[in-house]
């Protein structure tokens, strides 16, 4: 036989237990002493992070594999590979060709505008280095930024802008700017429009839904500030680890993402707790305990499982997840703790003060009687009378929303797919790929030799070169540059297939597997990493692919241990595992539909781009099995909770899920509208993560918490609280939910046996 409902307190012991108990007791008996220490460690923390400065993911990080050893190569042997840029000169009406002397002064004229800024070197005009188009009505003019390329962006505005002038004088002629650089600057430019806009359209958002559900500013202003301040320390400390794990903008935005979203929830969740207890006539310093020991415990276990699903992004050994699950991690952290210790102060502090500000109408809006939410009530009754027909009815939906997840296609997107036609650069893009296949992306190969100008070397490289074309990957022209001092050659292959990874990708295999091995393989101590979009896309694919196995793992074994220990219950454990699952799997096939397929694209002003940005599955899994632990945790000890004080299981899943129904309601609603935020953005990848994002949340706030758990639950009764007696020796980490709270007689099983409690 099991054990029902674990064990944890002495009979007739009425201590409370637990960080969150003792810590929001310590707190609101230090009410100042508590705000203070919140206020230094927040400035502490900005201003360390401030003098320290972030140290941001360098290119030789990014990734593993050939795309790496490339990377290292050129980094050990000192070279600075400038950002190259190219002008695209093409006949608007076909009719211009480029022996023709219009054609020829444009040339000359983009030359000559070019260097006169005196910003670039190595400029090549195309009749020297053969960079005209079969059909002759387009050519190339390249050359290289000065400076260092990672910063490039920041100094390119002036030649964009004498490329600009040129065009004014040759109307029969395109003229146009695309390289290294200037997608820098497009893609930053792009980029901090969208983070400014999701950071000023965050906040007020936010606060609009407390305003609503509390009625009163005061009230809904405490969550914002609260998740603003663990930001704010969070961009901090961010500098300072980044010192030891580089950080980088997308795991800014992320951290922006998660800590808004999960630090208003998790004062909601406080909040809402301490307001209904006083509502039940309970004098603030009994409410203020019982909302520190149980939705304070709840926030502690969920912050937590959310912590260590976020460390699963360190398995990836991918620097940019590193970066992401790390500042992740820290945020949560951050607001865990703020929630449970600065909180407890503020409320202490205000007391009946923290309704100021009521707005008349939402003031008096009500549930029904006792905070029970009238619509979660009608709902439950009908999924309690038929549990078996809500399972089968809410699992089926959930599995056919997951099953285009099956044919989930990944990859790195490119310039058009992460854009779309919304950006001039796109065009020009476009255009140069169609003239000159793969010109805009070359493969590049890094050779490294004892001797690069050895006879069998240079033999090879021409070998190479030539193998290139004939074997179909590439329509040339092949570029050699040699570093002699470094015996270090780079040689530049555009790839057949262009834009269109999957053909590229074809044609860097032939490069890989065939052309490499035949030429430049058969020369001892010779080196040739191939590398490249196409390259680091395939690379980053394959190493997404080998590190699922290993996150998975790890972070279903962590929060099912978890849940098994703050539970005490094996059956707990294992149908939160399960319906986590299907919410992150009903997610993926949402994505799939709307941003591979493109069904109902339109609808959130996206794209059906055909692929899924190659680092958001892992992602979205990460951080879904982690926020959806909120309201799994939330729900399930209140059912606990209740079932505790000595009613049926049934009445108690009854119970739980209607009176915590407003509070996972008000919290989904935020973060729905925080993540869509995201899905209103101009690059791709973030529409992607947004509508992941609020998509799942939506699915596990309402479906999973208002069905499928509470249907789950009433099949199983009794067993729900099942622990084998060989796990009674686990630590024992559930919580008792305050003297006040629990009924003075002891609970009862449903077959009116006594609960071991």
């Amino acid at each position: 036989m099991g054990t029902v409902m674990g064990t944890g307190r002495r009979r007739g012991d009425t201590r409370v237990r637990g960080f969150a108990a003792r810590a929001g007791g310590w707190s609101a008996r230090h009410r100042w002493a508590a705000v203070g220490i919140w206020v230094l460690f927040v400035v502490v923390a900005m201003g360390l992070g401030s003098a320290a400065g972030r140290v941001d993911v360098k290119d030789s990080d990014q990734l593993k594999g050939e795309t790496h050893t490339a990377a290292e190569i050129i980094e050990d042997a000192g070279i600075e590979e400038p950002a190259g840029e190219t002008v695209l000169i093409q006949s608007k009406d076909g009719r211009l060709k480029a022996t023709d002397p219009e054609f020829r002064a444009a040339v000359d004229a983009v030359v000559r505008a070019v260097d006169a800024t005196g910003r670039v070197t190595g400029i090549g005009s195309p009749y020297d280095t053969d960079t005209i188009s079969a059909d002759g009505r387009s050519a190339l003019v390249r050359f290289d930024m000065r400076g260092d390329a990672e910063t490039a962006g920041e100094r390119v505005e002036p030649v964009l802008a004498a490329v600009a002038e040129v065009q004014k004088d040759h109307e029969a002629l395109r003229i146009e700017e695309i390289g290294g650089a200037s997608m820098m600057k497009t893609f930053d430019d792009a980029f901090g429009d969208d983070f400014e806009k999701a950071e000023y359209s965050a906040v007020p958002v936010a606060l609009g839904i407390l305003l609503i559900a509390f009625g009163a500013l005061v009230a809904a202003l405490l969550p914002v500030l609260l998740a603003i301040t663990a930001i704010m320390a969070t961009m901090g400390l961010m500098g300072l680890v980044s010192h030891l794990v580089p950080m980088s903008d997308v795991a800014n935005s992320v951290m922006l993402l998660v800590g808004m979203a999960v630090g208003v929830d998790y004062c909601l969740f406080y909040l809402r707790r301490e307001r209904e207890e006083r509502a039940a006539g309970r004098d603030a310093h009994t409410a203020l305990r019982i909302a520190a020991a149980t939705s304070g415990r709840a926030i502690v276990v969920s912050g937590v499982t959310v912590c260590v699903a976020m460390a699963g992004m360190l398995f990836t050994g991918l620097a940019e997840f590193e970066a992401m699950g790390l500042a992740s991690l820290i945020v949560v952290a951050v607001a865990m703790v703020g929630s449970v210790t600065v909180l407890p102060a503020l409320l202490s502090l205000l007391g009946e003060r923290v309704d100021k500000g009521r707005i008349p109408f939402l003031s008096r809006r009500r549930h029904g009687g006792g905070g029970e939410s009238r619509f979660w009530t009608a709902v439950l009754k009908g999924v309690l009378a038929r549990p078996v027909l809500s399972v089968l009815v809410a699992a089926g939906a959930l599995l056919a929303i997951a099953a285009p997840a099956v044919g989930m296609k990944t990859q790195n997107l490119t310039l058009d797919q992460e854009f779309g036609d919304s950006l001039p650069i796109v065009q020009t893009y476009n255009r140069v790929n169609e003239a000159f296949p793969g010109g805009s992306e070359p493969a590049q190969v890094v050779v490294r030799a004892a001797d690069i100008n050895a006879p069998e070397v240079r033999d090879a490289l021409a070998d190479f070169r030539e193998r290139a074309v004939s074997s179909g990957a590439s329509r040339g022209p092949v570029g050699i540059r040699l570093h002699d001092e470094r015996n270090i050659a780079l040689v530049s292959v555009p790839l057949v297939g262009g834009s269109d990874l999957d053909k590229a990708g074809e044609s860097l295999d032939t490069l890989r597997d065939e052309v490499r091995p035949a030429t430049l393989g058969r020369v001892d101590g010779v080196e040739a990493p191939i590398t490249g979009q196409v390259a680091g896309s395939k690379d980053f694919n394959d190493q997404l692919v080998g590190s699922v196995v290993p996150v998975f793992v790890f972070v279903v074994v962590f929060a099912f241990l978890l849940m098994l220990l703050s539970f005490r219950s094996l059956t707990v454990a294992v149908t939160s595992i399960v319906l986590n699952l299907l919410s992150v799997g009903a997610a993926y096939g949402i994505l799939v539909a709307v941003f591979q397929h493109g069904w109902g694209a339109s609808l959130v002003g996206a794209e059906g781009v055909g692929a899924i940005v190659s680092w958001l599955p892992l992602f979205l899994f990460v951080i879904l099995f982690g926020l959806s632990m909120d309201y799994h945790v939330f729900v399930v000890s209140r059912i606990r909770e209740a079932r505790l004080r000595g009613r049926t299981t049934k009445d108690a899943i009854s119970y739980g899920v209607v009176t915590t129904a407003g509070v996972v309601t008000s919290a989904a609603v935020i973060m729905v509208a925080v993540f869509a935020i995201f899905g209103t953005l101009s690059m791709q990848s973030m529409k992607q993560m947004g509508v992941g994002l609020a998509a799942a949340v939506l699915i596990d706030a309402t479906i999973i918490r208002g069905v499928l758990l509470p249907a789950v639950m009433a099949l199983l009764g009794e067993r729900n609280w099942y622990l084998p007696r060989w796990l009674n020796r686990l630590p024992d980490l559930t919580h008792d939910e305050a003297p006040e709270v629990i009924a003075a007689r002891p609970a009862r099983d449903d077959e009116g046996e006594p609960l071991r409690v």
